[in-house]
């Protein structure tokens, strides 16, 4: 790059654990190939101080969040597991309830990004820095943990395994930018977690509408093909094939 070329932008996404754009990102780079897209993992509660501070363009990060100064589009509420060592009870169905578990130790990791705050179960007594830890705990039997099924994915291991509580509340995954930094490309970004195509697109990767050539003279005209006359077609109703004329039988002389 020269001095005088023009500074290529990346436009920096932020991503909060267990979410995955992987399906976004390739649209991207299909649409922008001469506009980086960069991947910023942030802590969930980082990721709104990271939009406001300006390090990230857009994140993709857990609802509810403090909305002032931001715009932010829901895209998906992600279902719960719980997160329990392979010879737990538990595994002996395909799904649990909330009532469940009500006679278990629930680790609640000071990360926790669920926030489900009357939970069943006892509370690990301790403090639990990080969602990791708190996995840590789960492995050595000491007791179970409640995440986003994402995270329990990010922080799958070969001794633990997860169950779906199919009547805990779910964490909801949103798109957020400040309101004030609006442009095309996060104009582009909605675009694509939307499900827009490139041809309904707002944004700068939106292809340019193909110009029909104008036509000396008037209107463009069907170009005609031969003679103009309509081509008959053998053995068809109005075309006939030519017979080949018979010798005529013979007169006796």
């Amino acid at each position: 790059m020269t001095p005088d070329s023009p500074t290529v932008r990346t436009f920096r996404l932020g991503m909060v654990p267990g979410v995955n754009p992987s399906r976004w990102v390739r649209v991207w780079e299909e649409r922008l190939r001469d506009t980086p897209l960069t991947l910023v993992p942030v802590a969930a509660a980082d990721a709104v101080a990271a939009l406001h501070a300006g390090t990230i363009d857009a994140s993709l990060l857990r609802l509810p969040v403090d909305r002032d100064g931001l715009d932010v589009i829901p895209l998906y509420t992600e279902a719960t597991v719980v997160v329990v060592p392979k010879d737990h009870l538990f595994t002996a169905a395909d799904e649990i309830t909330a009532a469940d578990l009500a006679d278990e130790t629930l680790v609640v990791p000071a990360d926790d990004v669920l926030g489900w705050a009357d939970a069943p179960g006892e509370r690990f007594a301790g403090d639990v820095a990080t969602t990791g830890d708190a996995v840590d705990l789960v492995a050595a039997g000491h007791a179970v943990l409640v995440v986003p099924h994402s995270v329990g994915r990010l922080h799958q291991r070969r001794r633990l395994v997860t169950r779906p509580v199919t009547d805990a509340p779910g964490s909801q995954v949103g798109l957020a930018w400040v309101t004030d930094r609006y442009d095309d490309l996060t104009e582009e970004l909605i675009g694509i977690v939307r499900g827009r195509t490139a041809a309904s697109s707002r944004g700068r990767g939106a292809p340019a509408e193909p110009r029909t050539p104008a036509v000396k003279g008037g209107a463009a005209r069907t170009p005609k093909t031969g003679s103009g006359k309509a081509k008959q077609v053998p053995g068809r109703s109005g075309a006939r094939t030519p017979k080949a004329r018979q010798a005529p039988r013979g007169k006796r002389r």
